[in-house]
């Protein structure tokens, strides 16, 4: 009964943490609409997320050849630099220029001298509603639908069929970088004095994007200690009640947050009048991006469900399919036609 509290008390922080980026991104629209932090020209435009796809691709080759040739500090170097430019992002918006950088060089500087697991995701739930709130604003409804379409689809193929990851998360695991949410389920566990994942099963892949140092990965369980098991090897029926920490990709909860944040900035009206926010405080939240919100719950309570049975799986087939069917479902009911609603 004990470990299964842990579980779910850690169950229950993985939520939180995912919560916390969409939240965060929807904090964050106004302020980064108001500074002019929209990095496309036209947000309508599908080929975008083309093209996001694309140099997914080619950073998840380049991190693969990095590793290969031992120039693990080269990435680490650039996912340090990355989540400190994403930090400067959102503080530049809040407070100050002077202060703003101190703050973000802060952030760098945490995630070198100190990476335990609070560190990590203290820094992971700041960038990742950062890289949402971007590219929420950014991003269009249909460009956003397609980018979560192909990368689920990505996603399904890379853990399913290729398994083209395995090196990149034996790498990423190893830096100790907020390319991952860490949800520790004992109170004595250390991100610090985790062993190396050089022989750590790694049945379950991650993959790394590109656009501000934010990652995508499948939800990862291994055991933090458990050094010896074999990729192959069938998991024990209460091995996932023993281990140490859950290890889950920040990409896994940044990618359906680029729906929650995209809908909230881009659905303002209906036929018959504007579109009305929640009124809830400090965020910009109306139904569709509620729907967003909740869906993706949903499909990480699924997700975590599966895995909790002892096996791995791809995470964004689960949370980017919870977050267009919650979208789609509420953006119908608040009055918005099926064409509008998928952007066309």
């Amino acid at each position: 009964m004990e470990d299964r509290t842990r579980i779910y008390a850690a169950v229950a922080f993985t939520m939180a943490l995912f919560l916390g980026v969409q939240l965060g991104g929807l904090m964050l629209v106004e302020p980064l609409e108001a500074a002019d932090k929209a990095f496309t020209q036209n947000p309508d435009d599908p080929t975008n997320s083309i093209l996001y796809v694309g140099a997914i691709l080619v950073m998840t080759a380049l991190m693969l050849a990095a590793f290969k040739f031992d120039l693990d500090w080269i990435v680490r170097g650039f996912v340090v630099l990355a989540s400190a430019g994403l930090a400067w992002q959102v503080f530049d918006v809040l407070v100050p220029s002077p202060f703003s950088l101190g703050l973000a060089a802060l952030v760098g500087v945490a995630l070198v001298a100190y990476p335990e697991w609070y560190v990590i995701d203290a820094a992971g739930v700041l960038m990742g509603g950062a890289a949402a709130g971007l590219f929420g604003i950014s991003f269009g409804l249909l460009p956003t639908l397609v980018l979560l379409v192909v990368l689920a689809v990505y996603d399904a193929i890379s853990v399913y069929g290729t398994e083209h990851m395995l090196d990149l998360a034996d790498g990423v695991m190893d830096m100790k970088v907020p390319v991952i949410l860490v949800i520790p389920t004992t109170l004595s566990f250390s991100f610090l004095d985790m062993q190396s994942p050089d022989s750590v099963d790694t049945s379950d892949e991650e993959e790394v994007a590109t656009d501000g140092g934010s990652a995508d990965a499948e939800t990862d369980v291994e055991s933090a200690n458990d050094v010896e098991a074999d990729a192959t090897d069938e998991p024990e029926d209460d091995g996932v009640l023993n281990r140490d920490a859950f290890f889950v990709g920040l990409g896994d909860a940044v990618m359906p947050t680029i729906l929650v944040a995209s809908a909230a900035h881009f659905h303002t009206a209906v036929p018959n009048g504007p579109l009305p926010d929640l009124g809830l405080p400090l965020v910009t939240m109306n139904l569709p991006a509620l729907g967003a919100i909740v869906g993706t719950q949903l499909g990480l309570v699924v997700l975590l469900w599966m895995v909790l049975k002892g096996r791995a799986h791809a995470g964004l087939p689960l949370l980017n399919g919870g977050a267009i069917a919650g979208y789609l479902i509420c953006a119908l009911a608040s009055g918005l036609s099926l064409t509008t609603a998928l952007g066309l």
